[in-house]
């Protein structure tokens, strides 16, 4: 972040049952607060993105709550959501990106709400400012995102799969992971992002990025069935094996999927995706708990180790991240595998929103591009 942001911002992350929104008044964090969405009230809607409103008006209630004007937001930075192609970076959001989202014709998550009602948020606030002749020292009040999930970067050659039809895809936690980068630079007071860190975000899911020079040339994706295991995912499975249950009789595609998503790893073996309760049981002496920590540890190690190959284990820096890496056990067991490689820095927990700020503190100090986003682009805008 600059060194005297000025102007307000305000950061939204839209998740599956949640929406983190956070206010930012010239640099200084002046609230952040996690909405939960009750299952009832998510049910009523058929598609995801019907939620649009729903969000919106849940976003303005903390505002009102919080006695903040909307008329004072000066930039809204959003999550980004699933659309390719695309880099990482800052993309304004235009009528191309609302399109693919709205539709989902890259993939359905509910990050996809973050940039769509950002967008619409904006619009409101300039309707009021325009006819109440309220101008702003910055303008319009638009809507940006940052460092989407879907930015590919990687190198060719890391983009080859087994078969033609299986290539490997970049899916990742693109705005935390290069925020435990930034983060790491200012701690040790590097001014330049020109180091090479392998960046692990453990979470729901797990993502490894291989970040050299600013740019993520290597990485997994954690939606799609590509790393390791995660605490409610399958991550990479035996082809064979899942070539016959899905033709067992037994599963439908959709079973089929939500076992790998979201009925994997952990939630498989206790019926539970409360790492911190594992842990604690594997302290008490549980056998199985012991194991499976071991487990899950050693298969995040082998991917980071695995990752390093592509810069021929010249690294600089081994990041854990993610609000996993807040469990001690976990960071320890990782490190204790890894850090022949390089040094391991924990930073622990989730950087989304402040990220956001202060990538729109930059935009609004113009000290940053801004991407176009063309949905019938073949390569991402910067290439």
């Amino acid at each position: 972040m600059n060194e005297t942001p000025k102007g307000n911002v305000l950061a939204i992350d839209t998740g599956t049952t949640t929406t983190n929104v956070g206010y930012y008044k010239d640099g200084v964090t002046v609230f952040e607060q996690r909405i939960t969405h009750a299952a009832h009230e998510l049910a009523q809607f058929a598609n995801v993105m019907d939620q649009d409103q729903m969000r919106r008006e849940a976003i303005l209630d903390v505002l009102e709550k919080r006695e903040i004007n909307p008329l004072d937001i000066d930039i809204i930075m959003a999550r980004g959501g699933l659309f390719a192609p695309v880099r990482t970076g800052v993309y304004k959001v235009n009528r191309d990106m609302r399109d693919v989202l709205m539709t989902c014709r890259d993939g359905v998550h509910a990050c996809n709400l973050s940039a769509v009602v950002a967008d619409e948020l904006a619009y409101l606030i300039n309707e009021v400012r325009n006819d109440q002749k309220i101008s702003s020292p910055f303008g319009l009040c638009q809507a940006y995102i940052a460092d989407p999930p879907m930015a590919d970067e990687m190198l060719p050659e890391c983009r080859i799969g087994g078969l033609p039809e299986f290539p490997r895809r970049a899916f990742f936690h693109a705005l935390n992971s290069r925020a435990a980068v930034k983060e790491y630079l200012k701690k040790i007071s590097h001014k330049e992002n020109d180091i090479t860190a392998i960046v692990a975000h453990l979470g729901n899911g797990i993502t490894v990025t291989l970040h050299k020079n600013g740019e993520v040339i290597d990485t997994n994706n954690g939606l799609g069935g590509d790393g390791p295991f995660t605490q409610e995912r399958a991550g990479t499975c035996p082809a064979f094996p899942l070539v016959e249950m899905c033709f067992s009789g037994k599963y439908t595609e959709s079973d089929i999927k939500k076992k790998i998503l979201g009925g994997g790893g952990a939630v498989a073996y206790f019926g539970t995706n409360d790492m911190e309760e594992l842990s604690k049981k594997a302290k008490d002496g549980n056998e199985d708990c012991k194991v499976f920590l071991k487990a899950f540890c050693l298969n995040v190690a082998k991917y980071i180790a695995g990752i390093s190959a592509t810069v021929d284990g010249r690294v600089d820096v081994i990041i854990l991240t993610g609000n996993n890496a807040l469990i001690p056990d976990i960071c320890e067991g990782i490190s204790k595998k890894i850090s022949f490689i390089a040094p391991v820095e924990v930073i622990a927990g989730e950087h989304a929103l402040v990220s956001l700020a202060e990538n729109g503190y930059n935009v609004l100090s113009s000290s940053v591009k801004i991407h176009r986003y063309d949905k019938n682009a073949i390569v991402p805008d910067g290439e």
